[in-house]
């Protein structure tokens, strides 16, 4: 009996976190302000509210998945000799194997441990990647001055869950196209504009500066990768053993790579199947943490709606064929806008849609989806719309990101002679 009126559910404990670390961070930056004031007025209004210990700049990375696009940044305020601190919520993220002078890479802790510490951060510009700033438990600390929201792919920022992006100050976008998706987003809701900047894509540069220096290898047979994404409408949840049956029947060598969370979610669908079609025999099982290799070796992707097939498209040249789904936009952005996803518009000519009773015909279908004029056309279309600014996208974000921290000095300078003369 004292162990069932002491269990406090999930959802409860997650909203009682939150109210006690309200309470907390509440009274954290009363005292905090209390020892300004007090500062400000011992030393005859010198001392300047924010002119303590902020850091200059921050990123937070709520996953090592997202070290692909942080690197890239990091390596260009290294470059520049900025100081930068790297926060992360992975214990094992790649950065902390750094060996960095000016960017100072530290493990804050997962979950709720590392919302807390965000929610008192004391820093001028942060950039990140994490939607649903001052939504769930991650809120806007009252001592960070700007909040940048970088996307990590290109392909729109209408499939956020809702309010994903709504309380940061800036966004970075990949794209010119996806002005106009916030913008159409923004007056929906009656929002104020955040400040966009396009500029580009920092993981797609890398991974072209990695295909540029080792080009894709002449192969005699062509090898077809079934890329999944994971949950109910992913093709290996749907099609599983009749696409790789299918595939097998064709000849061509198959490489079969899941979404890494298919292996916590999904372990016994992954079980069942590579029970079934053994590694290294008619197919190989590919699970590497890094996918340059596989997607570069291979002539042709078959995916669902993972956000891989633009990765491929964009950087490699490489056609797709896509499984068509259900979409219920009523948990995304999407639902606010009345007006199609360029994702949408956009697949349909970098790649063919595949219905389950053409399974029987793949081989002609990859081979036509190969040879096809006319998706190689629709990826060089989609690559002006998406990917801009291609080379250049860390340069870009960090001139922005010292722009930002520019402005906020001039501000705070404007603050003190206001002061002073009053």
């Amino acid at each position: 009996m004292p162990g069932i009126l002491l269990y406090i559910d999930p959802g409860t404990g997650s909203m009682l976190f939150t109210v006690m670390i309200g309470i907390v961070t509440t009274g954290v930056f009363f005292f905090r302000k209390l020892i300004m004031k007090l500062k400000f007025r011992l030393s005859g209004g010198r001392v300047l509210k924010g002119s303590g210990d902020k850091m200059p700049f921050v990123i937070f990375s709520d996953s090592k998945r997202y070290w692909n696009s942080f690197k890239p940044i990091c390596d260009e305020f290294e470059k520049r000799k900025l100081p930068l601190a790297y926060w992360t919520a992975s214990g094992d993220d790649p950065a902390l194997q750094e060996d960095y002078e000016y960017v100072s890479c530290k493990f804050i802790g997962e979950g709720n441990k590392a919302f807390a510490r965000l929610n008192m951060m004391k820093a001028s510009v942060c950039l990140s990647t994490t939607p649903g700033l001052d939504i769930y438990q991650w809120k806007r600390s009252k001592e960070t001055d700007y909040y940048i929201h970088m996307l990590h792919e290109v392909g729109g920022t209408l499939l956020y869950h809702m309010f994903g992006m709504d309380y940061y100050d800036a966004v970075l976008l990949t794209g010119n196209f996806q002005v106009s998706e916030i913008r159409d987003l923004e007056h929906a809701r009656k929002d104020s504009e955040k400040e966009l900047r396009v500029v580009g894509c920092p993981y797609m540069d890398e991974m072209k500066k990695r295909l540029d220096a080792d080009p894709v290898p002449e192969g005699n047979k062509r090898t077809v990768l079934l890329a999944s994404s994971w949950g109910p409408n992913s093709i290996l949840t749907l099609y599983g053993e009749r696409i790789i049956r299918a595939l097998i029947q064709t000849g061509y060598e198959i490489v079969v790579r899941p979404h890494p969370q298919s292996q916590v979610s999904e372990k016994e669908l992954l079980d069942r199947l590579k029970k079934e079609f053994p590694d290294g025999e008619a197919v190989e099982w590919n699970f590497d943490t890094d996918n340059f290799d596989v997607l570069k070796r291979s002539d042709l992707m078959i995916a669902d709606f993972s956000g891989v097939i633009f990765d491929y498209a964009l950087v490699f040249g490489r056609p797709v064929i896509y499984s068509e789904y259900e979409f219920d936009p009523s948990v995304y952005d999407a639902a606010w806008v009345d007006r199609p996803l360029w994702r949408d518009e956009i697949l349909p000519r970098i790649g063919r849609p595949l219905k389950e009773e053409e399974f029987g015909d793949l081989k002609r279908i990859i081979d036509e989806t190969i040879e096809s004029d006319y998706y190689a056309e629709g990826r060089e279309k989609a690559r002006s719309e998406a990917w801009m600014h291609i080379g250049q996208s860390a340069e870009l974000t960090v001139d922005f990101m010292v722009e930002k921290k520019q402005e906020l000095d001039k501000s705070l300078q404007a603050e003190a002679e206001t002061l002073q003369t009053a």
